[in-house]
């Protein structure tokens, strides 16, 4: 029962006490009761309401995830690192915090500003990616120092293929099992978790709309590149995705109701084989479709041919049922479909 509802009932009782002849000891210790539940229901939705620190605040899922939490009644102070960032924050009706994440202790100003923290920068640099990571490890541990004794909440950002499990889609609960360097980011958030710190970790697949597609993003420019659009072997492995609205609306629910310690999939769709991927972006740039053995995948790929040759599927059935998240929106086909293939 929300605060208005609560309100209505009280204003009802009290008109219907007046019009009685008395007051009786039953009808009096009813209108207590209701006032109770009002006062219960004004703190909730206070406690509801945060004061939340996003990193990442304009990039890609940032700009979905601010008017996100906006919308819900919650105050943003987004990091922005330029002028044009910090205008764009203001613009969507959130706060700035002007800073970096080589910057930590600009982190750690934000979030100390904040009651829940949102991380989403990364630098997405992959000639530099184990560096990259390690950076964004020392990020998460700045964040964590913190919100240190409190229960103010933490939400880090992993990814799904940093899971590989033979023979079904990842979930929530299987571990971090690849060499990837991200995974690093994971085990720094279970250890603030194990200090008592309420943090929680979000997995994410293949983010997309019809602009931007996670790694396939890359495999676009990749096909203009190469002349060809191309997948491994005969393209049956699959990579999860998720449609950046829902996206977004995850991190919410994961800030508002995350459990310390928890992992969370962001998977609207558990897995899209990559020839059908492939074949789309062909169509799309009006280039043949082509398969890649096995061993020149690195050849050809680059850095890209870690995931483009593994089948790295994952389920948020779990997600769903602790967060009460449904995904919805377009899938990852028919965005990439209705994506403008020109040149920029």
């Amino acid at each position: 029962m929300n605060t208005e509802t609560i309100s209505v009932f009280i204003k009802m009782e009290m008109v219907r006490q007046e019009d009685g002849p008395s007051r009786s000891t039953r009808a009096m210790v009813h209108l207590d009761r209701l006032r109770a539940m009002q006062l219960a229901a004004d703190i909730t939705q206070e406690e509801k309401n945060m004061r939340v620190f996003v990193t990442g605040a304009t990039g890609f899922i940032g700009s979905a995830l601010v008017p996100e939490l906006i919308k819900a009644g919650h105050e943003v102070l987004g990091m922005a690192r330029s002028d044009a960032g910090a205008k764009s924050l203001e613009t969507a009706g959130a706060k700035v915090h002007r800073g970096d994440l080589e910057d930590l202790e600009s982190l750690r100003s934000g979030a100390k500003q904040a009651e829940g923290v949102i991380h989403l920068a990364f630098n997405h640099d992959f000639s530099n990616f184990q560096a990259n990571c390690e950076m964004d490890t020392r990020a998460v541990e700045a964040l964590g120092s913190a919100v240190a004794g409190s229960d103010r909440p933490l939400v880090i950002t992993s990814g799904t293929g940093i899971v590989h499990v033979e023979g079904r889609p990842s979930t929530e609960d299987d571990a971090a099992n690849s060499p990837f360097p991200r995974v690093a980011s994971e085990v720094a958030a279970a250890e603030l978790a194990a200090k008592g710190m309420r943090v929680s970790v979000m997995r994410l697949p293949q983010v997309h709309d019809t602009v931007k597609q996670g790694l396939i993003t890359y495999l676009v420019a990749l096909a203009r590149e190469k002349g060809v659009s191309a997948y491994v072997g005969d393209g049956s492995n699959r990579w999860p995705a998720v449609h950046i609205f829902s996206c977004a609306q995850l991190y919410r629910l994961a800030l508002e109701k995350g459990k310390a310690g928890a992992r969370y999939h962001a998977v609207g769709e558990e897995g899209v084989p990559l020839r059908e991927i492939a074949e789309v972006i062909g169509g799309g740039l009006k280039l043949p479709v082509v398969s890649i053995p096995q061993e020149k995948a690195g050849e050809h790929f680059g850095w890209l041919a870690y995931f483009v040759g593994h089948d790295i599927p994952a389920s948020s059935a779990l997600t769903q049922e602790r967060l009460g998240w449904r995904p919805a929106g377009p899938g990852m086909i028919s965005d990439l479909k209705k994506m403008n293939y020109s040149p920029a």
